[in-house]
């Protein structure tokens, strides 16, 4: 496995919690968790980008993803639902409150506007014994169903270029899984796809077109490649930072965009936010969704 320190350029800074970054009609979207607040900037190698708030979400937005007709979907992880932003307004797309039961994380929308909901599956700061849950399917209407699949904390998500796997990172056990996506968008049973080392936490990921799979690890302070097979090809060391996310845009998609926050507690972060967007390019173009 090839390890190169962290070379990216700055694309924005001032950020308080930067997760779920997607890359949508030439700009990059992510949602800033400790300010509550989905955000976009147009990315200028010659200098850092301005952020626009595009709209507040309640409960802390995270997975972003569009509906066919164009739509902004949100995760709002506190109040265990879809959003739709429309004009800057949220309404509520999806309630899964009845579903799931603890707080949600990240979301991949499908080309069929299908929405694939991960989250937490317990609520650690209640005490709660760590369990496992699955996938929450959301159509595009809005209805929806808890998916199969014995996932523990289920984070980032992405559906490969050709709308037939789920590929997931499981945060705490530090796995990448993937599931079939069959009739109706539901899922199969999961699959292994890749394990990182000991001591880091799989989160926000992406594709390539080689069926590789980009996963940040805040707890390592890095960023890794696996191949399609799982072998690990490459890590990206952050030296004290925390990655946290990243997707692959810009033209061609071979630009890859990390999130990076100095911290990983909230009410610090938003005091003082200091979390940035970094870019580095790439040989293999990004694939899939997001």
């Amino acid at each position: 496995m090839t390890v190169q320190r962290d070379t990216g350029r700055l694309v924005a800074a001032g950020i308080g919690f930067g997760e779920g970054p997607r890359w949508h009609n030439g700009a990059l979207w992510f949602s800033d968790i400790a300010r509550g607040d989905v955000c976009r900037v147009v990315d200028d190698p010659g200098s850092e980008a301005a952020i626009e708030v595009v709209g507040s979400v309640p409960g802390s937005p995270s997975g972003l993803g569009w509906l066919p007709d164009g739509t902004l979907l949100a995760v709002s992880m506190h109040g265990r639902a879809v959003y739709r932003l429309d004009g800057g307004q949220a309404r509520v797309h999806a309630d899964l409150r009845d579903m799931v039961p603890a707080d949600l994380n990240d979301m991949v929308v499908a080309r069929d506007g299908t929405g694939y909901v991960t989250g937490f599956g317990y609520d650690a700061a209640a005490g709660e014994e760590r369990a496992p849950t699955g996938v929450c399917l959301v159509r595009p209407d809005g209805t929806a169903e808890m998916q199969q699949g014995e996932l523990w904390r289920p984070n980032g998500c992405a559906v490969t270029a050709d709308g037939t796997r789920l590929v997931v990172a499981e945060t705490r056990i530090h796995r990448i899984s993937v599931q079939r996506i069959g009739a109706g968008g539901r899922l199969g049973p999961r699959e292994d796809l890749a394990l990182l080392p000991s001591g880091t936490w799989a989160d926000g990921l992406c594709l390539d077109a080689d069926d590789a799979v980009w996963v940040a690890d805040p707890k390592g302070h890095g960023v890794f490649r696996f191949l399609a097979d799982g072998t690990p090809d490459r890590r990206i060391d952050f030296g004290d930072s925390s990655p946290v996310a990243c997707v692959l845009g810009g033209p061609g998609r071979r630009t890859l965009y990390v999130t990076v926050n100095p911290v990983l507690v909230m009410h610090e972060a938003a005091r003082d936010p200091q979390g940035r967007i970094v870019a580095l390019e790439v040989g293999v173009p990004g694939a899939g969704r997001p």
